[in-house]
């Protein structure tokens, strides 16, 4: 069995999660996705549209999840925190 590293935050049997940068990364997604999708939509490349459209949409779910998460870690410990912490 492996021991918890010096320091780290979470446990072994329940590990911390990076919520806030897996909601950047989300919402960096979308925003690339959106961009690249409407030009390539422009430029008539159809399906490659599509795809990223469809990119786009999954970024928008995760990051939903992702903020669901979070406020319900929060209310568990009845603290409020910022988003960089």
């Amino acid at each position: 069995m492996r021991a918890q590293p010096r320091g780290a935050r979470g446990t072994v049997g329940h590990p911390y999660s990076a919520l806030n940068l897996r909601l950047a990364l989300a919402t960096f997604g979308f925003f690339t996705s959106a961009v690249l999708g409407a030009l390539s939509l422009s430029a008539g490349f159809v399906w490659l549209a599509i795809a990223l459209f469809v990119l786009a949409a999954t970024a928008v779910v995760d990051a939903v999840v992702v903020e669901l998460r979070r406020r319900a870690r929060h209310r568990e410990d009845g603290q409020r925190h910022s988003m960089f912490e």
